[in-house]
């Protein structure tokens, strides 16, 4: 089987790595890659949005699986775009363009929750033409209040603010100013949960599911979770609080009313879902969806599946997912990410990376997120450049091996937090 991957992140770089080593996997294709995924594959010089170009170099190498990492193909309908006649021979991992809303439109996902009875928070969606009760609304919530933008904002579109009269400069900022462009245009209010994050992730065809390893994930870009959001600084795989009690929870309440709930309302769903979740009191509670892996957990899960990730994925076309079992190593996988100066506020690129080749621990494995490879050199090319991940028997084990392994890789301006996992420790 040839198989394209479309993506550029750690993300990508995990995935490549974990489909190469399927004998199911004749040739792997990246688009447009990293430096790192060259290492598994041959990198092609096109967009994950250019589905022309995709078309293309599909049929010409003879592709039959496309595995999208990133979201934005698929919220703009890469599935339904090789569902063409001379197409179908070739099956896409992802949602339709429908389904893809999950993550596409809060607003969407918030609606589809209460149709469901799936536990999450409560809100009420605004836009230009309701502003000034949006305004009001605000008044009527305690502090602090969440608002999220409605379409996708490159992670950067949820506010959780402190003071009302901030919340409601941010809400005619995000509808009336376009702060988030016309992923804003339409506002979700959401009441403020206040609890421990994680991660639930799912392999699906729409009727059958089978649960990938959870994670954790460190969103702010300061230790001890101080400071801006940024798009992950690292992640832990497994949870410790998510037990089999919690699972149990997780799968009979969101799980299976979500895939219940796609198969119902007819959205055709093949591949990845992330749930999203917090854990209020012991009760767990959607905060998102998302339509696709996350990055940085991908960095934890995949490498903690042990089976053929590519036999899992070609069972979602064949449909015979539910004969499938995932194995799992019960390891405690670790990443910790490394950023340019600046990150996630402006940075600078092109830095010659070095110490790359030296391999501290032969369970660790440095994954590329934002490098390229320019000349005899490899160089940064993004916010956030290497996801370095450990196997251990502990977290502080797994996360000591990680960051050890950083110590011995340098570019001007590298930053990472040395603390990921620091709760459990």
């Amino acid at each position: 089987m040839k198989i394209l991957l479309l993506g550029s992140g750690g993300r990508e770089h995990a995935l490549a790595r974990k489909i190469s080593e399927s004998p199911l996997c004749e040739k792997l294709f990246i688009a447009p890659g990293n430096a790192g995924t060259s290492q598994f594959g041959v990198n092609l010089a096109f967009g994950v949005n250019d589905f022309e170009a995709i078309e293309k170099s599909a049929l010409e190498n003879q592709v039959t699986m496309i595995v999208v990492g990133p979201e934005d193909p698929l919220v703009n309908g890469i599935y339904d775009y090789f569902l063409k006649p001379h197409l179908q021979h070739i099956s896409v991992i992802g949602p339709s363009k429908e389904a893809a809303q999950m993550e596409g439109s809060k607003a969407f996902s918030k609606k589809f929750m209460a149709r469901q009875n799936i536990p999450t928070a409560a809100y009420k969606e605004f836009d230009l033409e309701n502003l000034e009760d949006g305004l009001a609304y605000i008044d009527t919530q305690q502090t602090p209040i969440v608002l999220k933008a409605d379409g996708l904002a490159a992670g950067k579109g949820v506010l959780i603010l402190d003071s009302k009269e901030e919340a409601k400069a941010e809400l005619r900022e995000m509808i009336a100013n376009a702060k988030f462009g016309k992923a804003s245009s339409k506002v979700v209010i959401e009441e403020f949960l206040d609890g421990i994050e994680f991660s639930v992730f799912v392999i699906t065809d729409g009727k059958n599911y089978k649960i990938l390893p959870e994670a954790k994930d460190y969103k702010r870009i300061g230790e001890g979770d101080k400071g801006l959001n940024t798009g992950g600084m690292g992640a832990v795989s497994p949870v410790p609080f998510c037990d089999d009690a919690m699972m149990k929870k997780v799968e009979e309440r969101i799980i299976q009313p979500t895939v219940n709930g796609l198969q119902k309302e007819g959205l055709v769903y093949h591949g990845f879902i992330f749930f999203g979740l917090i854990k209020v009191k012991g009760e767990p509670y959607v905060i998102e969806y998302n339509c696709r892996m996350g990055d940085p957990e991908t960095e934890v899960v995949i490498p903690r599946i042990t089976s053929d990730l590519v036999q899992h994925l070609a069972a979602i076309d064949k449909g015979t997912l539910a004969d499938e079992k995932i194995l799992v190593d019960n390891r405690t996988a670790c990443t910790v990410v490394v950023t340019a100066g600046g990150y996630p506020g402006e940075y600078k690129k092109g830095d010659i990376i070095t110490g790359l080749e030296k391999s501290l621990h032969p369970d660790t494995f440095v994954y590329h997120a934002g490098t390229k490879s320019e000349q005899e050199n490899i160089v940064t090319n993004g916010g956030r450049v290497l996801a370095v991940t450990s196997f251990g028997e502990t977290i502080t084990n797994a996360v000591t091996k990680s960051n050890q392994t950083i110590d011995a890789i340098n570019f001007e301006g590298k930053y990472f937090r040395s603390d990921i996992g620091y709760e459990f420790k």
